[in-house]
């Protein structure tokens, strides 16, 4: 079965195409760029799943299986922001969203520095199928360190701790990572969701 991740960021991609392929290995993944698309997406909702359908639907508007994922951080002490702009949280990428977040947080005490990532995974069927758009979410909770710790992951994960790994999400391994990440947690999710459907189009084009 082929699907399209619908995003173009090369990191998440990486790790999007290394979880599907743990939870479903006869699945061929495919990037918007193996499509030929080039376009903007516009993602102007105010959910992280109605990002997530938004972005799913490009490809499946195209006759792909469109698979994508709208993430972020949510901050206890700043009202759950930068929540579904926290990719564009400053406007100039990964190292200057850290610096405003800790910059934003500089007098808030370390008992108060709660914050949760949060994922929500979209599958967009095209027409043709008759399929309801299949949506997972996931959540993962710990709180916002003052310094960076760690090189691995991307986005915030330097900042994210966790007291269950004694680390930050920049300190673990992508396979430790992706056990406990909130894109790991909905994919599985997703997974469970998913499997009984494509059972069903093989059966059917069979």
């Amino acid at each position: 079965m082929k699907f399209v991740l619908a995003s173009n960021n090369k990191k998440k991609i990486v790790e999007m195409r290394r979880i599907i392929a743990a939870l479903s290995p006869d699945s061929e993944i495919l990037s918007l760029s193996d499509i030929g698309f080039s376009g903007d997406i516009v993602e102007d909702g105010e959910t992280f799943r109605e990002n997530a359908i938004i972005k799913a639907s490009v490809p499946a508007s195209l006759g792909y299986i469109g698979i994508a994922d709208d993430s972020g951080i949510c901050v206890d002490a700043l009202g759950g922001r930068p929540g579904v702009y926290s990719a564009r949280y400053s406007g100039m990428g990964d190292e200057a969203n850290n610096e405003k977040l800790l910059y934003e947080l500089r007098d808030v005490p370390d008992g108060e520095r709660g914050a949760h990532y949060s994922c929500a995974i979209a599958c967009v069927f095209p027409e043709k199928y008759g399929i309801a758009p299949v949506i997972a979410e996931g959540e993962c909770h710990g709180r916002i360190l003052r310094e960076y710790r760690g090189a691995g992951g991307f986005g915030y994960d330097p900042l994210f701790y966790r007291d269950e790994e004694g680390c930050t999400f920049g300190e673990l391994s992508p396979e430790e990572k992706d056990k406990v990440s909130h894109r790991g947690i909905a994919l599985s999710r997703f997974a469970a969701l998913i499997r009984p459907i494509l059972k069903e189009i093989e059966e059917n084009e069979a």
